[in-house]
């Protein structure tokens, strides 16, 4: 996986750094979602691994399938991506860059996992703390895992915090052990 983003890093940084400059970044990333979607169909994925088809005959079918929304720069973008054989890389680019996005626009996206649903005054406690201790805006998205004992598990980015049970336990069994 560390390869597939690696790969998608600069592609996914020029097409933030054009958004940027154009004022466009939520057309881009609806773009690339669009466009990420599409590339993960099993069909399209049978015309991208074609190689009797030449790269500016998949970007054209490519580009027909995503529909009409996007302008030249979001055309010449995925010509590219066909004419150097990444476009497979779409969902990484677009991932990036919604990365990329939200850290120019000062948003993390938190995720919660509870034993219980969140109240609405737990929710907005939880978002303002978590907004103070990253500095940031938060959105939070929060799922319920009925299989946990209680507490949570947050993700913000590549920060995880375990406040279940079954993690506190498992800390205090490390503690007692060392």
């Amino acid at each position: 996986m560390a390869e597939l983003s690696t790969l998608a890093r600069p592609y996914a940084k020029a097409a933030f750094a054009h958004a940027k400059q154009s004022s466009d970044l939520s057309g881009w990333s609806v773009a690339l979602a669009t466009a990420a979607a599409v590339s993960q169909n099993e069909k399209v994925g049978e015309l991208l691994d074609n190689p009797q088809l030449t790269s500016e005959v998949r970007a054209e079918k490519f580009l027909s399938v995503c529909g009409d929304d996007f302008d030249a720069p979001k055309q010449n973008f995925i010509k590219l991506l066909a004419e150097n054989h990444r476009l497979p890389l779409l969902p990484e680019i677009s991932e990036l860059f919604e990365e990329l996005k939200a850290e120019a626009e000062a948003t993390l996206e938190v995720e919660v996992i509870s034993a219980r649903p969140l109240s609405d005054e737990q929710s907005q406690r939880l978002t303002q703390a978590l907004s103070k201790k990253f500095s940031r805006e938060v959105h939070l998205h929060s799922a319920v895992d009925e299989d946990m004992l209680g507490g949570a598990i947050i993700r913000a980015g590549d920060t995880v915090i375990d406040g279940t049970v079954r993690g506190r336990l498992a800390k205090l069994a490390e503690a007692m052990n060392s």
